[in-house]
């Protein structure tokens, strides 16, 4: 006897997932498990990613299985270069594939938009979390899509901040971001200007060049490296990497898939796994950059708190 899959929309995700801040917890436990090597239970090959050159596109495939959480996903998500301005349809869509472990049923299939925005955020805070300068007072955002929203809302919840800036290339939708949000934000008309100062730096952008350089950057601000996720784009400059003490989630992902630490020879000091287990130091007064490339174990986390917090309301 076979059951049909539940069909989780956007909507409904979003009402079993409605803060970023639910998932810093689990998130943190994973993190550790996953940088624990065999004995923490992940399995999570790096993604597979298929170009459709003839439309600019790529198709992203990320399967993981957590045995902590005994959970079974696997995450297909496309991304397409120069889509975020010119169309309708976003830049990066996604869609997560929720197992049953126990006989390999598919159980669920549900948006994965809002899982990978909010479960990026997440991630991105538990990094400054370990890795910003003590009495953080000014948060820059550069770029305004999706994950600009996402981290607004979960750093402006876990941190204060007495200034947040944002910058984005096309200054209309900086200037939409600051007027949707809660909360006061500055408009910057250029990266230099909104970086200048800034204690945190989340760089959400869609550049294949360096948009972030060093000589901008304060000594000692932590850097939120979120966009760039091939391994010939570029959102920091060689500079920036090299002077920075540089962590990663995965070392095997970023150095198959990070422009940044590719293209600039740039040394990985560790990953935020090791960080948070402890195995790691944080650096607090030298500048951090985190390299966010984001891992298919955070999906599976994410939808198995989904999943079961929609089953327990059926």
């Amino acid at each position: 006897m076979s059951f049909a899959p539940a069909f989780l929309s956007a909507a409904e995700v979003q009402d079993h997932l409605r803060c970023s801040s639910l998932l810093i917890p689990p998130l943190e436990v994973a993190l550790a498990n996953f940088s624990s090597g065999p004995e923490g239970g992940v399995t999570q090959p790096v993604r597979t990613v298929v170009p459709v050159a003839k439309h600019r596109g790529f198709l992203g495939v990320m399967p993981a299985y957590s045995a902590a959480e005994d959970a079974l996903t696997t995450k297909l998500v496309t991304f397409y270069e120069g889509r975020s301005t010119t169309s309708t349809v976003p830049s990066h869509q996604a869609t997560v594939l929720l197992f049953e472990p126990r006989n390999g049923s598919l159980l669920a299939v549900m948006d994965g938009n809002i899982i990978t925005a909010k479960r990026t955020a997440a991630v991105s805070a538990i990094a400054t979390k370990f890795l910003k300068p003590p009495n953080s007072e000014v948060l820059c955002i550069l770029g305004a899509g999706v994950q600009a929203y996402t981290h607004y809302e979960v750093f402006t919840e876990q941190f204060s901040y007495e200034e947040v800036r944002i910058w984005n290339r096309t200054k209309e939708n900086a200037e939409k971001f600051a007027d949707t949000v809660q909360g006061e934000v500055q408009v910057c008309s250029s990266v230099q200007e909104a970086v200048t100062g800034a204690d945190v730096i989340i760089t959400a952008t869609m550049a294949t060049e360096p948009i972030l350089f060093g000589k901008w950057v304060k000594a000692g601000a932590h850097i939120n490296a979120i966009g760039a996720s091939r391994p010939d784009w570029r959102e920091l400059d060689d500079q920036l990497m090299k002077q920075a003490v540089l962590y990663v989630d995965s070392r095997e992902a970023a150095l198959r898939e990070s422009g940044d630490i590719l293209l600039s020879g740039a040394e990985i000091f560790g990953e935020l796994g090791e960080v948070v287990k402890g195995m790691k130091p944080a650096h607090g007064e030298k500048t951090t950059v985190f390299k966010s490339l984001g891992m298919a174990v955070e999906d599976t986390v994410a939808a198995k708190l989904v999943y079961d917090s929609w089953s327990s309301g059926k």
